[in-house]
């Protein structure tokens, strides 16, 4: 299993347009954190789809550890 890389130790604040599809990037390699760019083609981690409920501020995980992926929920805090 490939090892997911933390991204940064925090969040990303990110304004979510509702209705909107959004790709989050599970592996942490990709440049375009927090969402993907395809770089965990040559891994076996899977980015993480979801549609924004609400256009909103949200919070996306960068360090890849949260249980409520893709938003963070604090566990970089942890690390």
């Amino acid at each position: 299993m490939s090892e997911v890389v933390i991204a940064q130790r925090g969040p990303i604040s990110v304004e979510l347009e509702a209705g909107k599809r959004y790709v989050w990037c599970a592996c942490g390699r990709s440049k375009k954190q927090p969402f993907c760019d395809g770089s965990h083609s040559q891994t076996d981690l899977k980015p993480v789809l979801f549609t924004a409920e609400h256009s909103e501020t949200a919070y996306l995980c960068c360090c890849k550890q949260t249980g409520s992926r893709p938003f963070c929920d604090g566990t970089h805090g942890k690390l």
